[in-house]
């Protein structure tokens, strides 16, 4: 998927006012860039592709209305490009201030009125979520261990996982009883998301 892909993909899913909202976004994520490391430099020449649409493909895997939770928000990914693309409250869970900083100043920037940011660690949040997401967090394993208490047997688990979805999933099953999908993602042909459900511990 190209850059130029990547974009009429959204305006085809989400419309041309979600895209341009992503547009400004963007330009924000660019500029704080150069402040502090947001995203890895080598891929903000496609960060439409890379980090946008790769986030926004998540909003289609939920089939589940709530609050949203994202488990070490960082950059805004995905919680900020969700926030844009839908009306469900989103909690953006972040423990560097430097990082809510700026989530702050972003959705205050966009107009976001649907979005909470939390400087902690999910382990000391509270209050049940619809849906979690969470990217380059941890394992799988390690992710219900820390965020499992947000959850209820019908919230669902969105979670891009890359090449080591399967694997993630087998050793998460020594400890946790949950319904597993793996689905691959839009953007990239090694890249995976892991779906899950009715998470518990074994």
């Amino acid at each position: 998927m190209t850059e130029a892909e990547a974009r009429e993909w959204i305006i085809s899913h989400f419309g041309v006012s979600r895209e341009t909202q992503l547009q400004h976004l963007v330009r924000l994520m660019t500029k704080e860039a150069t402040a502090q490391n947001l995203v890895a430099p080598s891929t903000i020449d496609q960060i439409w592709t890379r980090h946008i649409v790769d986030s926004a493909q998540l909003s289609l895997l939920a089939e589940r209305e709530g609050r949203w939770i994202d488990v070490g928000s960082g950059a805004g990914l995905p919680g900020l490009v969700l926030a844009i693309l839908s009306d469900q409250l989103i909690e953006l869970v972040e423990p560097r201030r430097l990082r809510t900083a700026f989530l702050e100043r972003a959705a205050h920037d966009l107009g976001l009125t649907n979005v909470t940011v939390v400087t902690a660690k999910v382990e000391r949040t509270d209050g049940v979520a619809g849906v979690i997401t969470a990217r380059a967090v941890a394992s799988l394993e390690q992710l219900f261990a820390i965020a499992s208490h947000r959850a209820d047997p019908s919230t669902v688990w969105v979670l891009p996982k890359g090449r080591s979805a399967y694997s993630e999933v087998e050793a998460a099953q020594h400890k946790w009883h949950g319904s597993f999908h793996v689905e691959p993602s839009i953007t990239a042909a090694d890249s995976l998301i892991v779906v899950a459900r009715g998470v518990r511990r074994k």
